[in-house]
C-alpha cells in the first residue's frame, strides 16, 4: 500500500480545557495550615468546596482489654482484621499483649462497598499454624452514623467480642468507632484504604496524602578581613596566605594575599546558605601557598552557626577576632604551651542575614518574596485554595504482569508549604479530590504542580523500589492571572519533553480559587519593590546569586528527602525547575522567536503608515493629515493625545482578555518541532559525555556562555512581553491601574502648559542624589511585577 494513502496519526491537543465537576457545597476542612500559620481570618476559613465529595466508611480500631490467652503458648499475639465484602485491613500484631493498642484507622470507599455487613475480627497471630479466632464485632451499616460538620471526631467505644455465632460468650472487649465521613475528616490523611491493600511494609508510609514544610533558610555572611601571626611550617620563610570557609557542602576561599607576610589582609566576603536547626559547622582554615599546586595548612578555626549575630536590616555587625588552632604541633604539654603563647589570630565578621530572601526556585517562577526574618513579613493580602481533583487519560509508566500501570500522586508548591496527595494505585484516570490552601503575600508569585508516578511501593518488579519517581508532568499558575473569588475550573495538559520528543503524558484537573483579603494591601503591592529591601541596599553578584540558588535547592531536596515519607530529591528538582539554566537550542530558539514577535507591533505600525503614505484609504489619510496639522500647530497636544490613544487602546483590549490562567505552550517552547538532533543535545549529560578532552572543554565552555546568552535574551523577552501586558488585561487589576493613569496623566497634561512640565520632568530627573532612594522608582515595581510570557514555557 501507497504510504501518501496512510492517513496521518491525529495530532495531540495540548489546550486547556474548561471542565464542569460536580464540586461539594461549602463544608469545613479541619486542620488547613496555611504556608506561615494557622489561618484565622474569617473570609479565610477553608471550606472543601472546590473538589467532589467521597464518602468513606472508616473504622477506628484503638485498643482491646482482656483479652484469652492462647491455651499452648500461655499468652497472646493479638492483631485486628477489619473485613467489609472482598476488602480486608489489618492492623499490625503485637507480640505477649493481653491489653493491645493499635490506634489505626481504616477507610473504604463508599462507592466500592458491596456489603451491608462490617465485620472486626480479633485474631492471634500464629506463625506455624492458622492465625487462632479471637472474637468478632459484627455491624450493620445500615445503622452506621454519618458525621456531619462541624461535629467533633466520633467517640470510639467499648464493644463485647462476639463469638462466630454470634454470642457474646467470647471473653474480651475491642475499643472502636465506626462513622460514614468524607475526605475532609482528619482521620483521612492517616487512613488505610482499600484500594492501597497491595501494599505492605514501608509502602504504606509513601502513598499517603502529606503536608510539608521547606526548611528555613538563612545567608550566613562570613567577612574574612585579616590574620595576625600567620607562621608558615618552614621558619624563616614568609607565607602567601588565603583563607578557606567550609559550611556543610559547601567551601568558598578568599582571593590569595597578593604580597608575602605574617598579617595578610583580604576583606572578602562569602556568602553560604544554611537552615534551621543549624546541624553544620564553619569550618575556617588559613594556608600558605606553597606552590601553584600546593596549599599547607597552618592554621584553623570551627565556630558553631548558632552563636552568630541574626541581622534583619542593613545595620552593621560587630568584628570579632578568634584564635586561630596551630597546625603542626604535637599533643605534649610543652607543645600546648607554645600554641597558646604564640597562636595566630584572625579577624571575622560573621553574621545570619535575615533580611534576604533565599532563593531556592527559578527567578522566573517564584512562589515567595518574603524576607526570612518572620519579623519583617506583613499580613496576608489574600488565600489561595486549589482542588486537586483528578488526571484523565495517564500513560502506562511501568509494567506488572505484563500489564501496563500508573500509581499516581500529585505534588503542589507554594510559598514554604509543600502537598503531597495520596497515591492512586493502579489507576490511569485517578481521583484525588483534595483541597489545600496557602496564605498568599504577594500576588505575583506562581504555584507549581507536579504528577508523579510512585515507584517506591515494595509491591512491583522486581528493581522497582530502587527507581527514581517518573515525571508525568507539570503545571505552572501565576496568581496574579486570576481573578479574585472566581472558580477556575480547568484541565491543564501534562506535557513532557523526552528525547524522542515532546509527548502528552494526560491532563490534570484542577479547580482553583484566589481570594482577595484587603484590596488596598494588593493595589500597594504593585507599587512596592519586587524583593525585600537588602537585596538592593546589599545586592549579590550573578555569579553569587547561582551558587547560592543552587546550594539553597540542595538544602531543600535533602531536608524533604529526611521526612518521612520522603519527597524525594527527584521530585524537588523538578518542582523547582533545578535544570531550567542549562544551554538548549530549543529554549534558545524559543526566546528568539519570543523577542521577534514583540517587534511585530512596530511592523504592522510601519506597515499601516506606508498605506496611508500611499493612499490605500483616503478616508484614513485625510483624518492622519488633519491630525499631523492639529498636533503641528499645538504640539502641547502631542503628550495627552498618546495617552489618551492608550486609555483608548486599553478600553478596547478588555473585550478580547483572557479568559483562563495560561498554560504550557509547546508552540511558543518550539518543543513540537524540535529536531532531533537538537533533543539529543538538550538531553546530554553536564559535562559532556564525550570522549575527546578538548572537544569535551570546548563544549562545556560554548553551553555554559551559550546558557547565559539564553538568559539574557529570556530576560529581555520577559521585558517587552511585560510592555505588551500594560494594555492585553492579562493581570486585569495592573492594566486597570495603568488605564486610570494614562487617563490622569491625560488629563494634567491637558490642563498644564508644556513648559512646565518638561521643566519638572528635568529637574526630577537631575536632582541632587541625596533626594534620591537606593530602592527602586515606583514605575520599576509597576512594571516588574506585570506578568510575562515566561510562565507558559516548558
Amino acid at each position: 500500500m501507497d504510504s501518501k494513502a496512510q492517513p496521518s496519526p491525529p495530532k495531540e491537543d495540548y489546550n486547556l480545557k474548561d471542565t464542569r465537576p460536580q464540586l461539594g457545597e461549602r463544608w469545613p476542612h479541619w486542620g488547613v495550615r496555611g504556608g506561615g500559620g494557622w489561618i484565622t481570618s474569617e473570609r479565610a476559613v477553608s471550606t472543601y468546596d472546590l473538589v467532589e465529595q467521597m464518602f468513606y466508611l472508616y473504622v477506628r480500631v484503638v485498643k482491646a482489654k482482656d483479652l484469652p490467652p492462647n491455651p499452648v503458648t500461655g499468652s497472646c499475639d493479638p492483631y485486628v482484621e477489619v473485613k467489609l465484602g472482598n476488602y480486608k485491613g489489618k492492623t499490625r500484631h503485637l507480640e505477649k499483649r493481653m491489653n493491645p493498642e493499635w490506634n489505626q484507622v481504616f477507610a473504604f470507599s463508599k462507592e466500592k462497598v458491596q456489603s451491608s455487613v462490617l465485620e472486626v475480627f480479633v485474631r492471634d497471630k500464629d506463625v506455624v499454624s492458622r492465625d487462632e479466632f479471637v472474637g468478632r464485632v459484627v455491624f450493620d451499616m445500615h445503622e452506621v452514623p454519618t458525621r456531619v460538620p462541624p461535629d467533633s471526631p466520633l467517640a470510639p467505644q467499648w464493644y463485647r467480642l462476639e463469638n462466630l455465632r454470634g454470642e457474646a460468650k467470647v471473653r474480651g472487649e475491642i475499643m472502636l468507632a465506626v462513622w460514614m465521613g468524607t475526605q475532609a475528616d482528619e482521620a483521612f490523611p492517616e487512613a488505610w484504604h482499600a484500594d492501597a491493600a497491595t501494599v505492605h511494609g514501608e509502602g504504606v508510609a509513601s502513598i499517603r496524602s502529606k503536608v510539608y514544610v521547606s526548611p528555613k533558610l538563612w545567608y550566613l555572611r562570613v567577612n574574612v578581613i585579616e590574620a595576625q601571626d600567620v607562621e608558615p611550617q618552614e621558619k624563616g620563610q614568609l607565607p602567601q596566605a588565603l583563607a578557606k570557609v567550609q559550611v556543610g557542602n559547601q567551601m568558598l576561599k578568599t582571593k590569595l594575599c597578593p604580597t608575602k607576610t605574617t598579617n595578610p589582609f583580604w576583606n572578602e566576603d562569602l556568602v553560604f546558605v544554611v537552615a534551621e536547626p543549624f546541624e553544620d559547622l564553619l569550618v575556617l582554615t588559613v594556608e600558605n601557598r606553597v606552590s601553584p599546586a600546593k596549599d599547607d595548612m597552618v592554621g584553623k578555626l570551627v565556630l558553631q552557626i548558632t552563636n552568630f549575630e541574626r541581622r534583619l536590616d542593613h545595620r552593621p555587625v560587630h568584628s570579632r577576632w578568634y584564635n586561630l588552632e596551630k597546625f603542626g604541633f604535637g599533643a605534649l604539654e610543652a607543645d600546648r604551651r607554645h600554641e597558646h603563647k604564640f597562636s595566630s589570630r584572625v579577624h571575622l565578621r560573621v553574621c545570619l542575614e535575615g533580611g534576604y530572601h533565599v532563593l531556592d526556585e527559578s527567578t522566573m517562577y517564584i512562589s515567595d518574596q518574603r524576607p526570612t526574618a518572620r519579623q519583617l513579613w506583613k499580613q496576608p493580602i489574600g488565600i489561595l485554595e486549589v482542588g486537586i481533583l483528578s488526571a484523565q487519560g495517564l500513560q502506562p509508566m511501568k509494567t506488572k504482569d505484563r500489564r501496563g500501570m500508573t500509581d499516581a500522586y500529585c505534588v503542589a508548591k507554594y510559598g514554604q508549604k509543600w502537598v503531597r496527595t495520596r497515591t492512586i494505585m493502579d489507576s490511569l484516570s485517578p481521583k484525588w479530590n483534595e483541597q489545600y490552601t496557602w496564605e498568599v503575600y504577594d500576588p505575583c508569585t506562581v504555584i507549581t504542580l507536579g504528577v508523579f508516578d510512585n515507584c517506591h511501593l515494595g509491591g512491583t518488579d522486581k528493581g522497582t523500589g530502587s527507581k527514581p519517581d517518573s515525571r508525568i508532568g507539570k503545571v505552572r499558575i501565576r496568581l496574579s492571572t486570576l481573578e479574585t473569588d472566581r472558580i477556575y475550573t480547568n484541565s491543564y495538559p501534562l506535557l513532557v519533553l523526552q528525547p524522542s520528543g515532546l509527548k502528552k503524558m494526560g491532563e490534570l484537573q484542577l479547580a482553583v480559587r484566589f481570594t482577595c483579603l484587603s484590596v488596598t494591601n494588593m493595589i500597594y503591592l504593585y507599587y512596592h519593590p519586587l524583593l525585600p529591601k537588602m537585596h538592593y541596599l546589599h545586592p549579590f553578584t550573578v555569579n553569587q546569586l547561582d551558587s547560592l540558588r543552587y546550594q539553597a535547592m540542595y538544602i531543600v531536596g535533602v531536608r524533604l528527602g529526611r521526612a518521612e515519607p520522603p519527597l524525594r530529591k527527584e521530585v524537588v528538582e523538578y518542582m523547582l525547575d533545578v535544570e531550567s539554566h542549562m544551554w538548549s537550542m530549543r529554549r534558545s530558539k524559543a526566546n528568539f522567536f519570543r523577542i521577534v514577535s514583540l517587534f511585530s507591533g512596530a511592523m504592522s505600525m510601519s506597515r499601516w503608515l506606508g498605506d496611508v503614505r500611499h493612499w490605500k484609504n483616503p478616508v484614513t489619510t485625510i483624518l492622519v493629515h488633519i491630525l499631523f496639522f492639529i498636533l503641528v500647530c499645538y504640539p502641547e497636544l502631542i503628550l495627552p493625545t498618546v495617552f489618551l490613544y492608550m486609555f483608548v487602546i486599553g478600553l478596547w483590549n478588555y473585550r478580547f482578555r483572557p479568559r483562563h490562567p495560561p498554560h504550557m505552550d509547546p508552540k511558543l517552547s518550539w518543543a513540537e518541532a524540535v529536531h532531533p538532533d537538537e533533543l539529543d543535545e538538550e538531553f546530554d549529560t553536564f559535562p559532556t559525555s564525550k570522549p575527546q578532552d578538548v572537544a569535551r572543554m570546548r563544549y562545556d565552555r560554548l553551553r555554559s556562555i551559550a546558557g547565559r546568552i539564553q538568559t539574557v535574551v529570556g530576560d529581555i523577552a520577559t521585558q517587552g512581553e511585560r510592555f505588551q501586558g500594560l494594555l492585553s488585561w492579562r493581570d486585569t487589576r495592573a492594566t486597570c491601574l495603568f488605564v486610570i493613569f494614562c487617563l490622569v496623566a491625560a488629563t494634567v497634561l491637558y490642563v498644564t502648559p508644556f513648559r512646565i512640565v518638561v521643566i519638572v520632568a528635568g529637574l526630577v530627573w537631575l536632582r541632587h542624589p541625596r533626594f534620591r532612594s537606593k530602592l527602586p522608582s515606583l514605575p520599576s515595581n509597576f512594571f516588574k511585577r506585570l506578568p510575562s510570557r515566561a510562565d507558559c514555557m516548558l
